[in-house]
């Protein structure tokens, strides 16, 4: 599938990787961007350098009033990119808040499938399209200082996987993009390497283009993907040795 021409939504596209989201899919080409954000003023400059183009929108993923509305009014989407996402680098046992483990779920899981439910109709009339679910190579091995934060994306790794069985006869493109730590604010306690949200950008529209599923931007996800295929438990035992040291 081409990104020139289509139309795409953007969810989360005030934070993050979202305004690199709409920068990328501006420089492919997109005929019209949905810019989707709890408080769309917030938009008002990145929207000021494309005001043809890019159209800030209310839109709360956890809202179903809000997703039903953005269907009814953008029945044109064609490119859907789930972005929005919380985490509150929170561990388990020592420290859980149930409150942001909640949070967490309701908008990295539960807010991601709601969007794809809503939109699946939407894609096929308009020719099948593509779905882009942002996750991260977190959602296969926790890792314990941000424990939580790993099973929402679990969770909406698996339910990428099933979105994708159920959508492949709709011709409907799910990719889900897992890159290690992205740097943006989200991550700025964390130690490098960090890949650069552009890089993040510029590979899932890659992966659209190309029809790939799976894509693991930067060279800390593709080192890590290669030794979960060879080791997973040797994996799953050097993050938590991270949680002793």
């Amino acid at each position: 599938m081409q990104v020139q021409g289509t139309i795409a939504l953007v969810t989360g596209a005030n934070g993050g990787i979202g305004q690199y989201y709409i920068q990328g899919l501006q420089a492919a080409g997109a005929t019209r961007i949905y810019a989707g954000a709890r408080h769309p003023e917030s938009l008002k400059n990145i929207a000021a350098t494309d005001p043809d183009r890019i159209i800030p929108i209310p839109l709360d993923i956890t809202d179903e009033a809000l997703v039903k509305a953005a269907v009814e009014a953008y029945s044109d989407v064609n490119l859907l990119i789930n972005n929005a996402g919380v985490g509150f680098n929170q561990r388990l046992v020592a420290e859980i808040n149930f409150d942001k483990v909640r949070s967490e779920i309701e908008v990295n899981y539960l807010g991601m499938l709601r969007m794809c439910l809503a939109f699946a109709p939407v894609l096929k009339a308009n020719g099948g399209g593509a779905i882009v679910n942002m996750l991260t190579i977190l959602a296969k091995v926790n890792f314990p200082l941000n424990a939580s934060y790993c099973a929402s994306k679990a969770a909406a790794l698996l339910a990428t996987q099933g979105i994708r069985a159920e959508l492949a006869s709709q011709k409907t493109l799910v990719v889900g993009v897992m890159p290690g730590t992205v740097d943006t604010g989200m991550s700025k306690d964390f130690p490098p390497p960090k890949v650069a949200p552009e890089e993040v950008v510029r590979a899932a529209l890659q992966a659209v283009i190309d029809g790939v599923e799976d894509v693991y931007p930067g060279e800390q996800a593709q080192e890590m993907q290669a030794q979960l295929l060879q080791d997973p438990k040797a994996v799953e035992k050097w993050m938590s040795g991270i949680l002793a040291s």
